[in-house]
């Protein structure tokens, strides 16, 4: 895996929908008083879901206009992995800020890219004076692992607005 790094333009903002998301995913992780709990379930994903651009874009355009930090990986001029991270502050005393997205193109997981992308998220937090990093992941098995495998604890209090957009979403957090 040869690739090359570096921050995106608000207009590569669209490129996000290029990435291969594909995946099999054999479990489902569920928050049950404070506890996660794997549920079996199969499900083939093959691609984003729909409507996923067209609500996501605006989300990640308002992100970048507020001075948002969007990351990619290239193999040449294809993106195979990206990262963003929010400005805005949330928690209740104002010392987090949200790792919008990250993902890998599903030929390049495994390989080390989603943990220097993560890690590049959590340095570029603490530069910008965060303690913590708010992850809001997928509740499938392999992500919620990936991001507790990287110290992210279950979310004490999730922000309410992230929860409302992202209701099954399993909500973390990981110190800076």
């Amino acid at each position: 895996m040869v690739t090359a790094g570096r921050q995106l333009l608000r207009d590569e903002i669209e490129l996000l929908w290029t990435i291969d998301r594909s995946e099999v995913i054999d479990g489902i992780y569920h928050l049950r008083n404070g506890a996660l709990v794997l549920t079996p379930e199969h499900r083939v994903v093959s691609g984003l879901p729909p409507g996923e651009a067209e609500k996501y874009t605006p989300i990640l355009l308002d992100c970048f206009d507020r001075g948002g930090w969007f990351y990619g990986e290239f193999d040449r001029a294809k993106l195979v992995g990206v990262v963003v991270l929010d400005s805005k502050r949330i928690g209740k005393p104002k010392d987090q800020l949200q790792l919008e997205s990250l993902h890998v193109s599903s030929a390049y997981r495994n390989q080390g890219m989603g943990t220097k992308l993560f890690q590049l998220a959590r340095a570029t937090a603490r530069e910008r004076g965060a303690r913590r990093l708010y992850i809001s992941a997928t509740p499938s098995e392999n992500t919620v692992k990936f991001y507790l495998r990287l110290g992210c604890k279950i979310m004490g209090e999730p922000d309410p607005e992230l929860v409302e957009r992202e209701p099954e979403d399993i909500h973390l957090e990981c110190d800076v």
